[in-house]
């Protein structure tokens, strides 16, 4: 089985060999985050959780396609802490912590790690399950770097997020139930990366521990 695996003896896998921080860095507002999706993409790139590889999900049925950079902060999963911040839910949706990269410049390949400043987040809810999506910066963007917190990016950009998570998972005939009305800002985000932080070392720590053996 995978969790008896030594992880890292080749390529690093991109959840659980790399770190949501740099290195080194003190700036707890600024994560590393590895890229499944781009602005162009109208299928569905994910995780393949087992082999660290980036696979098709699925061909997404709308035209819409995610409006910004669309991945994950390593070493996060989104479980009982997560869903302590979320009112009215139970259980979260048991994968990394999303997260979304506004960039200046096109970055046009995915399967990357980047440094993006957290700058809020949307609560979103799926099926019942908390499934937050945080917001982000490129680190040292030319033109969005003075952003700081969600009210400093033009509120378009957090529209057509709201837009796109709403409808990504529509289906002729089928009732999707995605709430995204809530949305917050640099602080909070913080905090439910330190939850998603919190679970994972809850439920995968020992893989670490596992990997030094």
């Amino acid at each position: 089985m995978y969790r008896n695996e030594k992880y890292n003896r080749w390529r690093r896998h991109p959840w659980h060999g790399l770190y949501a921080r740099q290195e080194g860095s003190t700036d707890n507002g600024v994560v590393q985050v590895y890229v499944e999706m781009l602005p162009t993409d109208v299928v569905k790139y994910e995780l393949d959780k087992n082999s660290g590889f980036l696979m098709v999900d699925r061909p997404q049925r709308t035209t819409s396609s995610p409006p910004a950079l669309y991945g994950f902060i390593p070493r996060t999963y989104c479980a009982e802490e997560v869903a302590k911040r979320c009112p009215g839910v139970e259980v979260a949706d048991g994968d990394p912590l999303d997260i979304c990269v506004y960039s200046e410049r096109h970055i046009n390949r995915s399967d990357i790690i980047l440094s993006a400043r957290v700058i809020g987040g949307i609560q979103m809810i799926d099926d019942g399950e908390a499934d937050d999506k945080i917001i982000a910066i490129l680190d040292g963007d030319n033109v969005w770097g003075d952003v700081q917190d969600i009210d400093d990016l033009p509120a378009i950009k957090v529209e057509r997020l709201q837009h796109y998570f709403s409808t990504y998972k529509l289906q002729p005939g089928k009732d999707v139930d995605i709430k995204v009305d809530h949305v917050y800002g640099r602080e909070e985000a913080l905090k439910v990366i330190a939850a998603a932080e919190q679970d994972y070392w809850h439920h995968y720590g020992d893989l670490h521990d596992e990997a030094k053996k």
